[in-house]
């Protein structure tokens, strides 16, 4: 044991740091004022691929990991986010993701209708493409409903682009969605790398779209053919079970090419829209979506529910819809779809 004489100070005394570190804890933390603004492209296990300088001559690609301050905050496709680091781009470079902005839309869905989870799809888009195959495999339109009903829970507009009508016909399915007053787009294999994928592109133009559809419907296909210098992969269907095999294991976000005659710099040449494409999957479930929601997406219908009683299902004997509707104030049409889409929670997926 060391001894120390009387006229020994605090310079003769040895201090042991502690094992964290002598390093002082602070709850200030800093501002990251000099942090760049970034799209995410995609997520692959831990790191993100950030567009920074999206639109302008210096535009780069950059890879991201988010900082510990943003706790278990998630990041997902179509985020805006702040990044700090090294922004230049480079192989085996690393920036760190600071900030997640204000979302001004989240698309979500859990796994099954069991499942108390939920995942987020993708964030800031403003349109779904819900993508169904007229045969080969066969449409399954108690799955578009659901689509529809975490569309318009999260506010996006949805958009169902109808693939494959040269083996099958698309007016049956058309008709039972015609009351929604849906946009639609019917493509064809054959045209697809020509009049078709422009038919699509005339409805994505300066929006960021999310597609969406079950495997195998020709998703990634048509993917390919809207932004024909990236080429994702593709699959087959399975001739014994009639499904598609998973191709797309990642979402990826993609900037369409300029519409023809656009001028370089002009508002559409720099921002002609994007598209999101999202694996392909075999259920979606809706544990997480509040019925209250979905009326917002039939304004002709939402008036009529103010006589309705508190936590009104819509869809039980004392519902005000029912004398709105027989009061000629919207097509009774409309209420059957309304009704239609808030029993896909109740209902299993099957057709």
């Amino acid at each position: 044991m060391r001894r120390y004489d009387k006229n020994a100070d605090e310079d003769d005394i040895r201090s042991r740091p502690g094992r964290r570190g002598s390093r002082p804890r602070t709850r200030i933390r800093p501002k990251h004022e000099d942090a760049a603004e970034a799209m995410i492209l995609t997520v692959d296990r831990g790191r993100m691929t950030c567009l920074v300088d999206s639109g302008t001559k210096d535009e780069r690609q950059v890879v991201a990991m988010k900082s510990r301050e943003l706790g278990r905050k998630g990041v997902v496709v179509g985020d805006t986010v702040s990044v700090v680091g090294d922004l230049s781009g480079e192989p085996d470079t690393l920036a760190r993701i600071v900030r997640v902005e204000e979302r001004s839309s989240v698309l979500r869905r859990t796994a099954d209708d069991d499942d108390p989870y939920e995942r987020i799809v993708v964030a800031n888009a403003q349109q779904m493409a819900i993508v169904t195959a007229l045969a080969n495999p066969e449409p399954r339109p108690r799955l578009i409903d659901r689509c529809l009903v975490a569309a318009y829970d999260a506010g996006l507009e949805p958009l169902l682009v109808l693939t494959k009508s040269d083996l099958a016909p698309a007016d049956e399915l058309l008709e039972s969605y015609a009351p929604l007053g849906i946009d639609y787009v019917v493509t064809r294999a054959d045209e697809l790398e020509t009049v078709g994928a422009e038919a699509v592109r005339a409805h994505l133009r300066g929006r960021t779209t999310v597609f969406i559809g079950h495997s195998g419907v020709g998703k990634t296909t048509l993917v390919n053919a809207l932004v024909p210098d990236r080429q994702r992969s593709t699959g087959l269907v399975n001739a014994v079970t009639g499904r598609g095999r998973h191709t797309t294991v990642s979402a990826l976000a993609l900037r369409l090419p300029p519409p023809p005659g656009a001028k370089p710099g002009s508002k559409k040449a720099l921002d002609p829209g994007w598209v999101i494409d999202t694996p392909g999957f075999r259920s979606f479930g809706l544990s997480h979506i509040d019925p209250s929601r979905v009326i917002h997406a039939f304004p002709d219908l939402e008036p009529g529910t103010v006589d309705c009683p508190r936590a009104c299902s819509h869809d039980e004997p004392d519902c005000a819809l029912d004398d709105w509707v027989a009061d000629g104030h919207a097509d009774p049409a409309r209420l059957y779809s309304l009704r239609r889409l808030l029993a896909t929670r109740e209902t299993p997926e099957g057709d």
